[in-house]
């Protein structure tokens, strides 16, 4: 079953990256290094569910 989740940024809070996941296999919250074009650095961004 695979799901839509949005990545947002720790320290600013914008979701700026959608991708999807399989959350029969991946049942732990994704997060990853991702650039922030607000605050114009690397941040970690983690797991949202977004509106389907």
């Amino acid at each position: 079953m695979t799901i839509k989740i949005g990545l947002k940024c720790t320290e600013c809070g914008d979701i700026n990256y959608t991708t999807t996941k399989n959350s029969k296999t991946n049942t732990e919250k994704f997060e990853a290094k991702k650039y922030c074009p607000r605050l114009k650095k690397h941040t970690v961004h983690k797991e949202v569910k977004l509106k389907s």
